[in-house]
Order: structure tokens, then C-alpha cells, then sequence
């Protein structure tokens, strides 16, 4: 049980982190009169990194979280 909650705080800390690391990209753009089109593109290129890796995460908890479902509605069935 301390391992799943120890992997839960783990996922909402890089998930945070990356959507932290998000709303900076979008205020550096936001920020910005002229963008070099070089440094935007490698902006793009970490946002669209972090968003890839963000999905697989967020897919990840949800799949945690069903199996925990399943696992207390087995429990409430064996109990009845």
C-alpha cells in the first residue's frame, strides 16, 4: 500500500512539474515582441515533449485508479 501511495505522489509531482514547465513556455511566447524562430521552435519542441509524456502519465493513474476501484468493490463483494 506505501508503494502505491509513494508512486501517487510521485505521478502528481511530474505532472505538476510538467505543467508548471508548461505555463512558463506559454508565458516566455506570451512575453515575447519578436520571436526567434529558432528558440520558439525549440520551446514547441519541449512543450510537445512534456504534453506526449504527460498523456502517458495521466493514461498511467487512470489505469492505477481503476485497479483500485476493482480491488475495493472485490473487497466490498467479499465481505457481503
Amino acid at each position: 500500500m506505501k508503494r502505491i501511495l509513494r508512486k501517487r505522489y510521485m505521478a502528481k509531482t511530474n505532472l505538476s512539474e510538467s505543467l508548471k514547465r508548461l505555463g512558463e513556455i506559454v508565458a516566455w511566447f506570451d512575453n515575447q515582441d519578436e520571436v526567434d524562430v529558432e528558440k520558439g521552435l525549440e520551446k514547441v519542441r519541449e512543450g510537445a515533449v512534456l504534453i506526449k509524456q504527460s498523456r502517458t502519465r495521466l493514461a498511467e493513474v487512470e489505469n492505477e485508479f481503476q485497479e483500485l476501484k476493482k480491488e475495493m468493490e472485490e473487497t466490498e463483494t467479499d465481505e457481503d
